[in-house]
């Protein structure tokens, strides 16, 4: 290899007023009102309580997980994408290319760190699932996981600020040969409720031989629950197939939230 704050009040607004003429009316007939047991009764049926999703499960991370009809092109599913490790992706961050603001090396550092490590958001906190494909020499990494709101929130504040703090540096692999990287800003389709997308270019050697590394890097937030996936290789990368996959495997997670069974056809799917 971020809120609706206003439609919640909007529905409680009614829900509330419809309680409040329930209870007035309760008081006309001369009853016992309970206005505290009759608003409860009334917001617990609203809408506004059915909204949440149900939190993610086993089989929804892999149900939302793209497949081979979501890709463009040739892309072939395999079964050890979970072993896939790019040894360009190891290595030290040289400190000193960062003069004026020696804090952003950290965040260069663990850039590296996570895409070789595979948790770009960190490690999840609920139920994950895992899917790659290959293409001549190009690999498609792509998860679907549950996290911790405040810290997705967190992560994405991170990868927004990378293109400023990581734009180009230098880091040097175990034999301290510096190996050059370059993260840069990409689009993502307009989907789910946050998205940030990443091209990173690694180049240095491999086998002894120059090599240059290019990933398409993208992350799109649907609830407490986000889709992950590098896409990229040696040959460079195919942009294409990085568009579709966040945009259907969004359209999947979001119909495993409402409870439908994503469409095996990508052509169903708006």
């Amino acid at each position: 290899m971020t809120h609706r704050p206003s439609r919640p009040l909007r529905v409680l607004a009614p829900a509330l007023a419809a309680g409040v003429l329930l209870t007035t009316a309760g008081c006309s007939d001369g009853e016992d009102s309970g206005p505290d047991r009759a608003d409860t009764t009334r917001i617990s049926s609203s809408p506004l309580a059915q909204a949440s999703p149900a939190p993610l499960t086993a089989a929804g991370a892999r149900a939302a997980l793209v497949t081979e009809a979501d890709l463009e092109d040739d892309w072939t599913q395999v079964k050890n994408a979970a072993t896939w490790r790019d040894s360009l992706l190891v290595g030290k961050v040289d400190v000193a290319d960062f003069i004026t603001a020696k804090a952003n090396a950290a965040d260069c550092q663990k850039l590296l760190d996570r895409l070789y490590s595979d948790d770009l958001l960190g490690k999840p906190s609920g139920a994950s699932a895992l899917t790659g494909f290959e293409q001549g020499d190009s690999r498609l990494l792509y998860q679907v996981a549950a996290y911790d709101r405040a810290g997705l929130d967190t992560s994405f504040a991170w990868l927004k600020s990378l293109p400023v703090k990581c734009d180009q540096f230098t880091a040097k692999d175990t034999s301290g040969a510096p190996r050059t990287v370059q993260v840069i800003e990409r689009s993502l389709p307009k989907e789910g409720d946050a998205r940030q997308g990443l091209r990173v270019t690694v180049q240095g050697t491999s086998g002894g031989a120059p090599a240059t590394l290019t990933l398409d890097v993208a992350a799109v937030r649907v609830g407490t629950d986000a889709i992950t996936l590098t896409n990229g290789g040696l040959d460079g990368v195919d942009g294409d197939s990085t568009q579709q996959a966040a945009k259907l495997g969004t359209a999947r997670l979001k119909d495993v939230h409402a409870g439908r069974t994503p469409s095996a056809d990508p052509s169903e799917i708006d």
